[in-house]
Parts: structure tokens; C-alpha cells; sequence
């Protein structure tokens, strides 16, 4: 059923590709401007059954569930900083997709997700629909924000989220560079709702799964420490999205 899930996404973030045009690219350019602050299944643990007893750790281990919690757009120059601190509080490594432009406006929140260990993925450089670029276009946008993040971490990123999930295929062998895309969307964007967003993943996270939010506003913010504190409780792990796919 996963995979048949993943697959239908696929299906259904290819067609949005084609359907958005300018108004989605208009709509999500003003969220970057307000964001700069400018107004498949695991494989389980084989267990020998001639040693009948498991450690404490090997029984945690079995029972945990991994999901992904990833961010978009940023960093933020308002609400980054206190997502860092909060996740940082409760022991929680996210993956961050940041565009470039925002990554040059606040690199010492950058140099934060970097020491605390978060993955640091690209998120194009002005969150352009890079399916609607001609190549050369679509791979400045990469190259751009991957030589921003470089100067600072020292590490290029070897994970992309394109915006509205819009790829080319041929851009694969350009880039050399992971696709990575999601399973949840609660559409944080929309809304200042935090307890909207928080139940819209909590009614349809599973095991495994790579759940889509934006350090973007307060709600979001919030809406993430309270998806990582029940979420918690009801026996999931949160790791990086290279943990999930490779691990």
C-alpha cells in the first residue's frame, strides 16, 4: 500500500506541476518575501532465536517508528531561530530545504542548523517553478543556492526539494542531486491555525513517512513542537530524511 501511495503522489504532484502557473508562482513570492523578513519500509531486525533474551536497547530499537519532519523556505529571519532552539530542546534533528536567497540574508541561522546537526537540503534560489525554466535557468537556481550554503557549512547539499515538487528528469544527470518530495502536507502555509495543521498530520502521518512544513510564521512554529511532542509519545523517532531513505 506504501508504495502504491508514493506512487499516486507522484502521479498527483506531476499534474499540479502543469496546472499552477503564474498564480501559484505569484502566491508562494510573496510567502518568500515574507519569510526573508522584507514584509519504503524498513527492513525489521532479525532476531536469533537461539539467544532468546534482547537487550533493553535492540526492544527500544524494534519499537520505534521513523518519520521526517522537513521545512521549506527557509531559514526564516524571524521564526527560524526559535524553531532551532526548540527543536534543539527536545533532542530533534529536522532537514531544512532553503532557498538561496533567503540563505544570504541569514547565514548565522544556517551556521546553527549546521551545528545542530539538522540536514541542509536546496530549495532553488527565489522558489521558482524550475519545470517551467529552461535548463540552464533551472540549474543556476541550483548552483546558486548550493554555492551559498557551501560558503557557510562547508558541505554541499546532496538533497533538493524543487518547489511545488516541479522537476526535470534531465535534470538528474545535470545536477547529480537527491529529489526528495513528501507524503504529509497540512498546507501550514495557508493558514494560522496551528491545532488545524497539528491534527491534519496526526490523521494521516504513518511510519516512514516525510511530513512537508515552513518556518514561515508563529503558527507553523508551534504547530511543529506539538506534531513532535505527540507524535513522540505515540512511539515515533524523528530522523533527517537521509536516515529514512538509506538507513
Amino acid at each position: 500500500m506504501k508504495k502504491i501511495r508514493n506512487f499516486l503522489l507522484c502521479l498527483d504532484l506531476m499534474l499540479a506541476c502543469i496546472l499552477m502557473g503564474a498564480a501559484a508562482e505569484e502566491g508562494m513570492e510573496r510567502l518568500v518575501k515574507m519569510q526573508t523578513g522584507i514584509n519504503n519500509d524498513q527492513p525489521v531486525m532479525q532476531i536469533n532465536r537461539a539467544n532468546e533474551e534482547l537487550s533493553e536497547v535492540s526492544t527500544q530499537d524494534l519499537a520505534k517508528k521513523k518519520v521526517a519532519l522537513t521545512f521549506d523556505d527557509g531559514p526564516n529571519a524571524l521564526y527560524t531561530e526559535g524553531l532551532l532552539n526548540g527543536l534543539k530542546e527536545r533532542g530533534v534533528r529536522a532537514t531544512f530545504f532553503l532557498l538561496g536567497k533567503a540563505v544570504e540574508i541569514s547565514p548565522q541561522l544556517v551556521e546553527q542548523m549546521h551545528a545542530d546537526g539538522h540536514l541542509i537540503g536546496n530549495h532553488s534560489y527565489e522558489h521558482v517553478n524550475l519545470s517551467s525554466l529552461n535548463d540552464e535557468a533551472a540549474i543556476a537556481q541550483v548552483d546558486m543556492t548550493n554555492e551559498a550554503i557551501y560558503k557557510i557549512t562547508g558541505k554541499y547539499p546532496e538533497y533538493i526539494r524543487p518547489p511545488y515538487g516541479c522537476w526535470k528528469s534531465n535534470l538528474d544527470y545535470e545536477t547529480t542531486m537527491i529529489e526528495v518530495l513528501w507524503n504529509v502536507d497540512p498546507l501550514d502555509w495557508k493558514t494560522d491555525n496551528a491545532a488545524a495543521v497539528v491534527e491534519r498530520v496526526l490523521s494521516e502521518v504513518q511510519e516512514n513517512d516525510i511530513i512537508l512544513l515552513h518556518d514561515a510564521s508563529e503558527s507553523s512554529v508551534n504547530a511543529a513542537f506539538e506534531i513532535i511532542d505527540k507524535l513522540t509519545a505515540e512511539g515515533y523517532v524523528f530522523v533527517t530524511v537521509d536516515e529514512l531513505l538509506f538507513d
